[in-house]
């Protein structure tokens, strides 16, 4: 794989898949026990949702991109251009990034595609990135150290919003900043890039299930961690859909993105429930672990959603589930890179930089099904055209 003329200055932790623990906590986190006390069962709502964003993202799915159409990391949906003619400046440059954490397989795709798209620059002289190992004070810390480092501009990905909000404004006073994947509460940064967003997937997925699960069934709701705007968003859509439906959403509950939990949370519940008749999850990683707790019971697998992930999607195919992937697409760890770049040459780039995110249906599942790929990969990668694949992405060639 091309490598920028210096070497990428790389400080990681690789870990396990575990999501990390943060400290944003959501002003309202439901549990089964406080869930079952209100209306539907999906408790109150998160501190997060915004009914005019909830509006605009399901309006987005809908919409055509901009943009070169086989690129979708470079597309943007309703885009406002905005002018960098201040931050021009001659090559060639120094990248920063700061990684909220390489600590689940979705993360590991995307830094792997960031880091090739990277080596495809050669006015990028030089890349440096700290990974905060899913812990806020060492991203705070991570962030004033590439202040000093002699950035021409800074690449973020949060790893909570609230809490990661300070240093990020901060940094914005001293180079261009760059933020994607996870926002912050400020619109300092030049560009913030992201897909659709949460509120789409997580209204595609609970969409799905009020469509299959019969009127009065039993639906159980699992989350990864709180204080996340991309996480709490996907809850807050997909209870304003349950809260409009004629389903119960029996539990709500957080696995910590680990597989043994989510399998355990959902034996635990079909257990007490007897049958559980659709399941709706915030992320997908976990979904194999969530389809194997019904097949252990010897139950029918109900309605339920996963993601792009390669082992959920054989797990469709070979078992005929009645499933939807929603995505979030590791594609978008390409654009912070474009972005910088055009930023650094003065060219207009979105405000907001909205990418298309669309979602696994048992229509399109064969095309985003790559056999070929490990089980962790993720199908829309948008690696496919960069140096290295497939074997750097874990991948064989077939």
């Amino acid at each position: 794989m091309p490598r920028p003329k210096a070497a990428v200055a790389v400080l990681t932790a690789l870990g396990a898949l575990v999501a990390a623990c943060t400290t944003d906590e959501p002003a309202a986190t439901t549990t089964s026990a406080a869930a079952s006390a209100q209306g539907s069962g999906t408790g109150a709502q998160s501190k997060f949702f915004v009914q005019a964003d909830f509006d605009a993202q399901l309006a987005m799915r809908s919409q055509t991109p901009e943009g070169p159409a086989n690129k979708p990391w470079e597309q943007a949906i309703a885009p406002k251009m905005i002018d960098t003619a201040k931050y021009k400046k001659d090559g060639p440059y120094h990248l920063c990034f700061s990684n909220a954490a390489v600590n689940n397989p979705w993360r590991q795709v995307g830094w792997k595609t960031m880091q090739a798209e990277v080596g495809l620059h050669e006015e990028i002289e030089k890349f440096t990135a700290l990974d905060a190992e899913g812990k806020d004070d060492k991203q705070i810390s991570d962030i004033a150290e590439l202040q000093a480092k002699g950035c021409d501009a800074l690449i973020v990905s949060p790893n909570t919003t609230a809490t990661l909000t300070p240093a990020v404004t901060a940094a914005c006073g001293k180079v261009p900043v760059i933020v994607f994947d996870r926002g912050v509460e400020t619109d300092c940064p030049v560009t913030f890039i992201k897909p659709i967003g949460g509120y789409a997937f997580g209204a595609d997925a609970a969409e799905f299930l009020a469509e299959k699960v019969p009127a009065g069934g039993k639906v159980l709701a699992l989350r990864i961690l709180p204080g996340v705007d991309v996480l709490e968003t996907r809850w807050s859509a997909a209870k304003v859909v349950f809260d409009r439906s004629r389903l119960q959403v029996v539990g709500v509950e957080f696995t910590d993105g680990d597989a043994a939990k989510t399998k355990s949370i959902v034996s635990d519940y079909i257990q007490r429930h007897g049958t559980i008749d659709g399941v709706w999850m915030d992320a997908g990683a976990t979904a194999v672990a969530a389809v194997e707790a019904f097949e252990d019971a010897g139950l029918r697998v109900p309605p339920i959603n996963g993601e792009d992930q390669q082992d959920f999607l054989q797990k469709w195919k070979d078992t005929g589930l009645t499933a939807v992937a929603p995505t979030y697409p590791t594609y978008q760890w390409r654009t912070p890179v474009i972005a910088a770049l055009k930023i650094l040459k003065g060219e207009e780039v979105p405000g907001i930089w909205n990418l298309p995110q669309p979602k696994v249906t048992s229509e399109n599942l064969p095309a985003y099904l790559k056999p070929n790929m490990p089980p962790l990969h993720y199908a829309l990668c948008g690696c496919e055209d960069l140096p290295g694949f497939p074997e750097s992405w874990g991948g064989k060639k077939g």
